[in-house]
């Protein structure tokens, strides 16, 4: 839950992106576009070698071996490059230069990248067994089996190279989709009194414990949305119909199968998880926001109450200072080598967090590339949900230090493992805020946690629910605006239940919310990754000692394995049904809590 304290800018930090490079006009920039290109046409060199070495295990695997590692090694320069190009632009999504210099590098990295599409295909051609002897009889070879068990599960949704290319070449094109929302909402100003307010400010306003202010902020934000809602539904619109052409030329049966392709998930576990969640409404949103009205002295909570503060006394303010003190301080509960890398961040210029004009809502942890370091982004406004937020994007920046050994293509890591990390360093930071409240604010934390909760398993899956029904719709035709709203209503309505009203204007707010046109399907991750770590918790708390080393070869791991096989260790078995509801039952305890606290 945030309160309403917003700390002087000075208070948060600004990134260095020096250690990438020193600026737009950078000559580095050209020489590694440069070194990428040659690297790509050494590799290109070895097109067709694949299919001639097939009858000799020992000579595929060597040319699998180079191949691949040329293949990993222009990956990281141009990981580099867009990295680059993305974060100076989060930072300054008002500069039409750096937006422009973005697009620009997008393009040029696709033009190197796109000959390169020949590599999966040939090994695709590759026969199963002569591949498992090239591995065999080569150890090199064998160390990319994870990678290569990613590239053999799109095997049957791969086209021709004609047809790969296109798709490839076509990438900065569409991108430009994603772009027009973002500078949408850079743009978007909502109006509350005198005040005019950016995207992050007027949601942040929403947790303001004075409700005319409150009121005020949502008023302004659902005019804002309402206004753009038209450009905004159009891109929407068009998003999902390239993503439906694109699926149907690879023979993908569901919209959202791709994603879970991508997430190493079968669907049937995906729908079970929404399934579950989706019947626990009534459990936990529904119970929970019924007694935050009561605590409230309300009858129904208005939809701009929902992560309002519940406190009688002013809710904590934290300095920059203060936030890094405990995110440590719970890292260190966990082990000494978390927090130690976690303190790197904040010993080098790897964390922007000063809210400011132009700089793009939410928060992000990037792991650049394997040979670089990771950077955090956040806006740090010095309230509770912002303490909590910097130990997420923390707990994916440990992550990706620890992964880093494993070489780029190892360490990416699927989104259904990619949020354990971040989940986990929350919770540790809640337990010690919790630990060490004084009873009067325990209420509200509690509060905040549940809240946190319900945003990350509840509000997700009803996300998902939404995108699936808009993306089943969008197959039949163009969905109208005035469809896309009703849509969402009837989903967040189901989520959130009785005790909520969504006011009029609330029926725009779909359109803030960024991964339905970046990245299609990815919420559910969130929840996924929520109720894992709930069941990773659980352990801990039966063996403290015994877990930390488990958990630190989890996530050093990177993707090298499956969610089934990291999780196999600690006793897990995710396939098993009853393992959903451990989170479930663990959130609402958490509400047992806070109804027993009065």
């Amino acid at each position: 839950m945030n309160a309403p304290f917003k700390t002087p800018d000075i208070d948060a930090p600004l990134w260095d992106l020096s250690d990438l490079y020193a600026s737009r006009d950078d000559a580095r920039l050209a020489d590694d576009l440069t070194r990428a290109r040659a690297l790509v046409d050494e590799m290109n060199g070895l097109r067709g070698r694949l299919a001639g070495a097939s009858g000799d295990p020992a000579a595929l695997g060597a040319v699998l071996d180079q191949a691949i590692s040329l293949y990993e090694q222009a990956s990281d320069i141009l990981g580099a490059l867009g990295a680059y190009a993305f974060l100076s632009a989060s930072t300054a999504r008002d500069d039409a230069g750096a937006q422009g210099f973005e697009a620009d590098v997008r393009e040029k990295i696709t033009v190197i990248a796109t000959p390169t599409v020949w590599l999966t295909l040939e090994i695709n051609q590759i026969d199963d067994a002569a591949l498992e002897a090239a591995l065999q009889a080569h150890a090199g070879a064998a160390r990319w089996r994870p990678w290569l068990r990613r590239v053999r599960a799109m095997k049957p949704h791969e086209l021709s190279s004609e047809l790969e290319t296109f798709i490839a070449e076509r990438g900065p094109i569409t991108a430009q989709w994603p772009r027009l929302f973002d500078e949408q909402l850079a743009a978007l100003r909502a109006k509350a009194g005198n005040e005019s307010l950016t995207l992050a400010e007027a949601l942040n306003r929403l947790s303001d414990p004075k409700p005319a202010r409150r009121k005020a902020a949502a008023e302004g934000l659902s005019e804002a949305l309402a206004a753009r809602a038209p450009t905004l539904a159009l891109v929407l619109n068009t998003v999902a119909a390239d993503k439906a052409m694109e699926d149907r030329w690879r023979g993908f049966k569901r919209p959202a199968d791709s994603r879970h392709l991508a997430n190493e998930v079968d669907g049937e576990a995906v729908d079970a998880m929404a399934e579950a969640v989706a019947e626990a409404y009534p459990r936990l949103s529904h119970r929970y926001y019924a007694l935050k009205a009561k605590a409230m002295g309300k009858a129904r909570l208005d939809h701009w109450d929902r992560n309002a503060p519940i406190e009688t006394t002013a809710p904590r303010a934290f300095t920059w200072s203060q936030g890094r003190e405990i995110v440590l301080d719970s890292f260190s509960d966990l082990g000494a080598e978390f927090a130690e890398r976690a303190a790197g961040f904040f010993d080098r210029p790897w964390i922007d967090g000063r809210a400011r004009p132009g700089k793009q809502s939410g928060a992000y942890a990037h792991p650049v590339t394997a040979d670089r370091h990771p950077y955090v982004f956040l806006n740090w406004m010095g309230e509770r949900r912002d303490v909590l937020t910097l130990a997420h994007e923390l707990g994916h920046g440990v992550h990706q230090t620890l992964a880093a050994d494993q070489g780029t293509l190892l360490a990416d890591t699927p989104l259904t493992l990619a949020e354990t990390a971040s989940i986990f360093a929350e919770g540790l930071t809640f337990d010690r805020l919790l630990a060490t409240a004084p009873k009067r604010e325990q209420r509200g934390l509690l509060a905040g946690r549940i809240e946190d909760g319900l945003n990350t398993v509840v509000r997700q899956i009803a996300f998902h629910r939404f995108e699936t029904r808009f993306h089943d719709e969008r197959q039949k035709g163009e969905v109208s605006q005035q469809r896309i709203n009703e849509l969402w209503l009837t989903e967040m309505g189901a989520s959130l239940g009785p005790a909520v009203t969504l006011n009029p204007g609330y029926e725009h707010w779909w359109a803030y919310v960024s991964h339905f046109v970046h990245s299609p399907f990815y919420v559910y991750a969130y929840a996924f990754g929520d109720l894992l770590v709930a069941a990773l918790m659980e352990a801990r708390r039966a063996d403290p000692k015994g877990f930390t080393p488990l958990y630190r070869d989890l996530l050093a791991g990177g993707g090298a394995k499956t969610y089934v096989e990291v999780l196999k260790p600690f006793g897990l078995n995710p396939r098993d049904p009853a393992f959903w509801s451990v989170g479930c039952k663990r959130l609402e305890r958490l509400v047992d809590q806070f109804e027993a606290l009065g």
